[in-house]
């Protein structure tokens, strides 16, 4: 009896010294829109942050950690974001929450993890008043302000525009959000604005507002938008016979754009958190592997993706500990990472800190203008 009993005694000692020097678990939720208007966003974002997971997993790199990626969608709605941060903070017990997709979102949102004091790490937030929420809320993604006065400079550079027409979403954060910054480089580069039209999330006809921008004969229509609306938006513009140049805001990042609007979508410019062109190794293997997995990589895969590494960065400035403070004293210290957006920083105000560059449609894809 004791010969058999022995060696399940000596198997049960090595398991409970392998608890007591387990890995560490590090949960990170992530809030993401998979259904809904931010659908465009939500899959290719869980691609490149679970791309991101399990690539430092793998490596080994955090010493004792393992990272655990717990997704849930946010359903693009405040109160389906609001649900899935208290159960991330209070059933599943997560370190930081990333996400929501959206602005408006994250507006209804953020403030639950910042009242429970458990760090936020927004990847495709960029309406102003994010970070201001208060101190655990961080972003990687670039604001409007940040990206959009340059490639409006950089587009007027191009094609030499001295009038604009304005088509933005009033009923969302960020394309609200968009339409301010906007309106005030436009002003600030000295562009008449000749018109200015709104629609609203759920609309599908264009047609009045359109025509109504077309008949001011602009040298360029500038638009704020999702991916869905922005889709319908150039192609209905297009169908009424405008010609013009159209940039778009941020919303258009997506290659759900370019697919459904189909040749309208050509020579759209676009401003960008992300060279895809960029030969940075850091952004080659990210390009190659996210392909290697079926997936085109977008702006929001690779703020995503970012978003996953700037995580880990945070545990080792930590000292390799990954509870909720620690993950936020470890942000704080996370300075020109090696990103697909190249050099990562935070401004002092918790935002992103990186060049934008400015890209367009041509032959069915997005490519850097350079």
């Amino acid at each position: 009896m004791r010969r058999t009993l022995a060696p399940a005694l000596a198997s049960l000692a090595l398991l409970s010294a392998g608890s007591a020097h387990g890995v560490e678990t590090v949960k990170i939720g992530a809030a993401l829109s998979m259904t809904g208007a931010g659908a465009p966003y939500g899959p290719n974002q869980r691609a490149g942050l679970q791309l991101a997971v399990d690539e430092i997993n793998k490596g080994g790199s955090l010493k004792g950690i393992q990272l655990e990626l717990v997704v849930e969608d946010d359903g693009s709605t405040k109160e389906q974001a609001i649900n899935v941060y208290q159960r991330f903070i209070n059933r599943d017990k997560v370190s930081v929450i990333v996400g929501p997709t959206l602005s408006t979102m994250a507006t209804a949102a953020d403030p639950i993890a910042q009242g429970s004091k458990v760090p936020v790490l927004a990847v495709s937030n960029t309406a102003a008043g994010i970070t201001e929420i208060g101190d655990h809320i961080w972003r990687d993604s670039l604001t409007e302000k940040q990206v959009i006065p340059g490639a409006l400079r950089r587009a007027q550079a191009k094609l030499g525009f001295k009038t604009a027409a304005v088509f933005y979403g009033n009923d969302d954060v960020f394309t609200k959000a968009g339409y301010d910054v906007m309106k005030a480089s436009l002003e600030t580069m000295g562009v008449r604005i000749l018109g200015t039209q709104t629609f609203a999330k759920p609309d599908r006809d264009f047609t009045p507002q359109l025509t109504e921008l077309k008949g001011l004969k602009p040298d360029v229509l500038v638009v704020s938008a999702l991916a869905d609306n922005a889709s319908a938006i150039v192609s209905q513009a297009r169908q009424l016979g405008y010609t013009g140049p159209i940039v778009g805001g941020n919303g258009f990042n997506s290659p759900a754009f370019v697919k459904n609007a189909g040749p309208a979508a050509e020579g759209v410019l676009v401003g960008t958190a992300w060279n895809r062109a960029s030969t940075d190794p850091v952004n080659v293997k990210f390009i190659e592997a996210m392909k290697a997995r079926g997936v085109n990589p977008d702006q929001f895969a690779a703020q995503a993706y970012t978003g996953g590494l700037v995580i880990a960065e945070a545990i080792r400035q930590a000292g390799m500990k990954g509870g909720r403070e620690d993950i936020l004293a470890g942000l704080a210290k996370v300075k020109s990472l090696d990103t697909p957006l190249g050099k990562f920083s935070f401004t002092p105000g918790r935002d992103a800190d990186h060049e934008p560059a400015l890209q367009v449609v041509k032959d069915g894809a997005f490519a850097i203008v350079q």
